[in-house]
């Protein structure tokens, strides 16, 4: 600054006016004595603090009803100013009853308070800030419903304690930095636990109370409503603000809705809380707008939790929750909690449900006054839709009830091509392809272990135009028709048509008990079947034969298996009872008309009774049943035979092995009685060798043509007799059957050509050996002849040849001429074998 502008500055403050010089000289000696009076008060309070200690926590003590302890105090001059800023040190509150529960209020590190500095000078002390830092709060609450909070003093007691109106005064603002604070309200066995890393908050006073503005850092370690449940919020990050109004008259504190950031989401909270001693109901409304399942399920006590971490949503969603209930009563407060799920992808125990739409609900006050408690909570799903496995459902209302054992129940819904069933049921089991299924079911089942258990169903499925492959014994159906009514005591299966090659079965049935056998024992599983079939190949179903092919799926089914493993698990453990009624009836070269049977199909085999077949002219009667084994199947058959035509009957069964003899060599019509076991091959073959049994038979007006094994012998022996067509008035005999061998028990055979007796041993192999006895007389001679003595005594007059059949080395039956000594002791062989 140059000599010539100072003075020029002094010329110019001269100029000013004389009233505004007036007016700086005042302000400057107000300021003056406000820096004189603080530097003064300042060295009072310094040199008087023992006596200034004594004087807050009196006047303190003196608005509560129990007593704050300080060890110092120390004056922050400059903290505050102009307020006077006092920091107490080691700060005590204790209640008046502190000596009956043992838990302190307030226990501070540092104690901080700014006082008004011209009531101080006037001897009076008002508070007009608090900090308070590193310190403890402790809300405590007794089983009788006394709180320690009863400390401070209502309106209504200062009013009796101070007539004249004068109170403690209002604190405008107050602080805390690093704070535990904890209410235990061991009445209603609530626990809030909170560490407070800032907070700041001013309050603004009326003649009603207050209203308070206050920012809040913290941590929340137990937000429990009902400490056996779990916490709500447990280990997360507070950050928001609050406008919180008092009333002192209402007694109840009002949040405003504002915006607070718990752990990484953001929610919008509002509350309402009454703290009079005779009404502690309490309300809190809190909404989140795009928050993950997951993360806000995370906020909820433990018992919700549980139940809700079994599902999972991929995208965000909108939840509201409402929370209610009384501060002092034990139990949990009502919760209700909504949520709105739209075009989501949803995570379930069984898989994962596409395009999912429903409106969520939780509350655990499913019944109106039964309480807020697990037995009366529920989870209800509104208006549910989605694709499981790209098949579209519909629920309009699914339903979670009584978490203490829950039950889910509800309506489901859905329309889809049958082809889409193979993306839910392993195709190791069954192959679906082309047709439809319409499905609506209500449902509901147990919940064990938060698995879904034994679910029961009533409705409807029908199935239309479908193609199914059932795996396992490789049997295909086409054009399948199915409709399935699911009732409390039975399954009824209805309108069934399967069609497999040129197989067209028509069916219905029901199992009695099936839900509760399927879940419990389902090797007791019997399905009744009514099959009726305008045609019917077997040989499309020789699946059934053998063993079912080894597969990827579990065998033995348990709480855990999937849809695949049950079904695979059901299919090979029940029963099938059947009544047969087939018009025509198709295997290989056997053709049956009017078949009619009872069948029983299980776990091991097949089991045939009252069996009756209208064939060739005849009718067979049979009972049996057919053991299944990885590669033969062992059936035995009782089987009685009445006017059948031989020719037809032995064609159709492929001459029972018999290559010597054809059913072009045979004429007749058999009657038969057959007890026989065997084995037949999964193709469906007789196995060779394998049969056992016996055979009664009697061939009326029977016929051997063209036998060659016979004319061969009888061209020298007999040649002038018709042995090209040999006819029998009456042929029976008794065979037995073991292995590759027939037994022929001594037979006599009367013919038009010649008579004969036989016995012995025809084998399917080698190891034939028939001793026949021929008389050469004529029979001819003796057609006019009736009785019967007479005839038998004329049968073996003249010669009587001896000729024994068996094979050579090749194999081919040969008959050559014997001794009657050399016949005899082959049947004698032949009976002893």
């Amino acid at each position: 600054m140059n000599k010539t502008t100072f003075p020029k500055i002094l010329e110019k403050r001269h100029k000013l006016p004389r009233w505004l010089k007036l007016l700086l000289k005042i302000l400057f000696g107000i300021f003056l004595f406000i820096i004189v009076a603080y530097m003064a008060l300042a060295f009072y309070v310094n040199t008087h603090k023992k006596e200034i200690l004594a004087s807050i926590t009196a006047e303190i003590n003196e608005n509560i009803n129990g007593k704050l302890v300080a060890e110092s105090m120390d004056p922050t001059f400059l903290q505050g100013f102009p307020r006077i800023s006092l920091r107490l040190k080691n700060v005590i509150v204790k209640d008046s009853l502190y000596n009956d529960h043992k838990h302190t209020l307030l226990e501070a590190n540092e104690f901080n308070i700014s006082i008004n500095s011209f009531a101080f000078l006037r001897g009076a002390l008002e508070i007009r800030k608090i900090e308070i830092e590193d310190a403890k709060i402790y809300l405590f609450v007794d089983e009788n419903g006394y709180s320690n909070s009863s400390i401070f003093k209502s309106k209504a007691e200062k009013k009796a304690e101070q007539p004249d109106g004068g109170s403690f005064a209002e604190v405008k603002n107050f602080q805390l930095h690093n704070v535990s604070f904890v209410s235990d309200n061991q009445k209603g066995k609530k626990l809030f636990q909170f560490i407070i890393n800032d907070l700041n908050g001013k309050l603004k006073y009326d003649s009603d109370g207050w209203d308070a503005d206050i920012k809040l850092d913290a941590f929340a370690k137990s937000l429990a409503f009902n400490t056996k449940h779990g916490s709500f919020i447990e280990n997360k990050k507070l950050n928001g603000n609050f406008d919180i109004r008092y009333n002192e008259e209402a007694e109840n504190i009002v949040i405003s809705p504002n915006d607070l950031d718990i752990g990484d989401d953001e929610f919008n909270i509002k509350g309402k809380f009454n703290i009079g001693k005779k009404n502690s109901e309490f309300s809190i409304g809190i909404v989140a707008d795009g928050i993950l399942w997951k993360n806000a399920s995370n906020l909820l006590s433990n018992n919700i939790s549980k139940q809700l971490d079994r599902f999972d949503l991929e995208k965000p969603i909108d939840v509201t929750c409402d929370i209610g209930g009384d501060l002092n009563s034990e139990g949990d407060p009502l919760i209700y909690v909504k949520a709105k799920i739209k075009d989501n992808r949803l995570h379930i125990p069984d898989g994962i449900v596409d395009n999912c739409n429903f409106t969520g609900i939780f509350t655990n006050e499913f019944v109106k006054g039964k309480g807020f408690n697990d037995p009366n909570s529920a989870v209800k799903l509104l208006n549910f839709t989605g694709n499981y496995k790209e098949i579209p459902f519909t629920v309009d209302t699914a339903i979670i009830n009584d978490f203490s054992k829950p039950i889910a129940s509800g309506t489901f819904k859905s329309q889809f091509p049958l082809e889409k069933l193979s993306n839910a049921v392993d195709k190791d089991l069954l192959v679906f392809s082309n047709g439809t299924a319409d499905v609506s079911l209500k449902f509901k089942a147990d919940i064990v272990n938060l698995e879904i258990t034994k679910p029961i169903f009533s409705g409807l499925v029908n199935i239309k135009d479908g193609d199914v492959t059932y795996a396992p014994r490789n049997l295909r159906f086409k054009n399948t028709n199915v409709a399935l009514d699911f009732t409390e005591k039975a399954l009824l299966i209805k309108n069934i048509t399967l069609q497999s090659g040129k197989s067209v079965v028509n069916m219905e049935g029901d199992i009695e008990n099936f839900l509760n056998l399927y879940y419990t024992d389902p090797e007791r599983i019997v399905l009744n079947w009514k099959v009726k079939s305008p045609q019917l190949h077997l040989g499309e179903f020789l699946g059934f034969l053998g063993s079912r092919k080894t597969t990827r799926i579990a065998k033995k089914k348990t709480s855990k298996s999937t849809l695949s493993e049950n079904l695979n698990f059901l299919f090979e453990k029940s029963n099938v009872a059947m009544n047969v009624q087939v018009d025509k009836f198709f295997y290989n070269k056997f053709y049956a008309t009017d078949v009619k049977a009872n069948v029983l199909l299980s776990e091991t085999g097949m089991f045939i009774k009252n069996a009756r077949v209208n064939h060739a002219g005849g009718f067979m009667d049979v009972n049996g049943s057919l053991t299944q084994g990885k590669t033969l199947n062992k059936f035995a058959i009782n089987a009685l035979v009445k006017n059948v035509n031989i020719e037809k009957f032995f064609y159709a069964f492929n001459n029972f092995g018999m290559e010597s003899m054809s059913s072009k060599n045979l004429r007749g019509f058999l009657y038969s009685q057959a007890n026989i076991t065997g084995s037949i091959s999964n193709d469906g073959k007789l196995v060779t060798n394998s049969m056992n049994g016996t055979i009664d038979f009697d061939l009326q007006k029977g016929a051997l043509v063209n036998f060659e094994a016979l004319k061969s012998a009888g061209k020298f022996a007999f040649p002038f007799r018709d042995l090209d067509n040999i006819t029998f008035t009456n042929l029976n005999g008794k065979l037995d059957i073991t292995g590759e061998k027939v037994k022929i028990h001594p037979m006599k055979i009367n013919s038009s050509v010649l008579n004969m007796d036989l016995a012995g041993i025809y084998s399917f192999g080698k190891g034939t050996n028939i001793a026949l006895d021929v008389p050469l007389r004529n029979p001819k001679k003796d057609k006019d002849i009736t009785d019967e003595e007479l005839l038998e005594e004329r049968r073996n007059r003249g010669i009587v040849i001896h000729l024994l059949a068996s094979d050579d080395e090749d194999g081919k039956v040969k008959i050559k001429l014997v001794s009657k000594k050399t016949s005899e002791n082959a049947v004698e062989t032949n009976k002893s074998e």
